[in-house]
């Protein structure tokens, strides 16, 4: 199996080291990551200059990896351009969830989106962090079971999965859409100068059988996604109505 990895956190984060590692065990691996980090970034494509890749200022053994002064989706699209045999993108694993409306801004996804729209599966994964970096060797026997089941065909899906930091099993899910709170916070810089942090916070409690719920429980949520976002009972409605 050809794999080609990428992520929205940079080439310089540990999350792509230890996908890159355990993916090795699967096929052969390439690398292709945004040369500084491009979190939240969401399916953004770079069109007013050009692109240039370079190879990565650090080795990852085994494997071909260059940077890219792109974004995640862009990642994605110049690495299938390079290596058109790819039989899967995966896209991560990076250092923060992405569960629930998350994914709509999420650059981790979009990597994965952006495969799936060029015709190749896409695998995004993502864990929390908190004060420390997550445990990637600990996540190590999970991640590689999630990509033992999703990668033993090369059938076109998108795939969303989030790791707890210490899981108990993996659940299949579904998208949490509850509601956020979006809130702005402003705030003084040290020159005096106002400033906002834009942040969420959850509005209910997850609901069971949620990819929110199952992290919260500690299971490995593996959420299956498509492209296609029409809200089909409205149509339906609509032309029931037109007729």
């Amino acid at each position: 199996m050809k794999i080609l990895i990428t992520n929205d956190d940079g080439i310089y984060s540990p999350g792509i080291a230890a996908l890159a590692k355990i993916a090795l065990r699967f096929g052969e691996v390439r690398i292709v990551a945004p040369d500084v980090e491009q979190s939240s970034m969401g399916h953004a494509i770079t069109h007013s200059r050009p692109l240039s890749i370079k190879k990565s200022p650090i080795a990852f053994e085994g494997m071909e990896a260059y940077r890219v002064n792109g974004t995640p989706a862009d990642c994605a699209a110049l690495g299938l351009h390079i290596y058109p045999d790819t039989d899967v993108v995966l896209s991560g694993i990076n250092m923060g969830p992405n569960l629930g409306n998350s994914m709509w801004h999420s650059g981790t996804l979009a990597a994965a989106k952006q495969a799936v729209l060029l015709g190749v599966k896409g695998v995004a994964l993502s864990t929390p962090v908190g004060k420390t970096e997550p445990d990637f060797e600990g996540l190590g026997k999970y991640v590689e079971q999630a990509l033992a089941e999703l990668l033993n065909t090369t059938a076109l899906g998108l795939y969303n999965v989030n790791f707890p930091p210490k899981p108990v099993g993996i659940r299949w899910t579904k998208q949490s859409v509850r509601l956020y709170d979006g809130k702005v916070v402003p705030g003084i810089d040290p020159m005096q100068r106002k400033h906002y942090w834009i942040t969420v916070s959850p509005l209910a409690a997850a609901e069971e059988g949620t990819d929110r719920w199952a992290v919260e429980n500690g299971f490995v949520s593996i959420t299956p996604l498509r492209l296609d976002l029409t809200n089909e009972t409205e149509l339906a409605q609509h032309f029931a109505v037109a007729k």
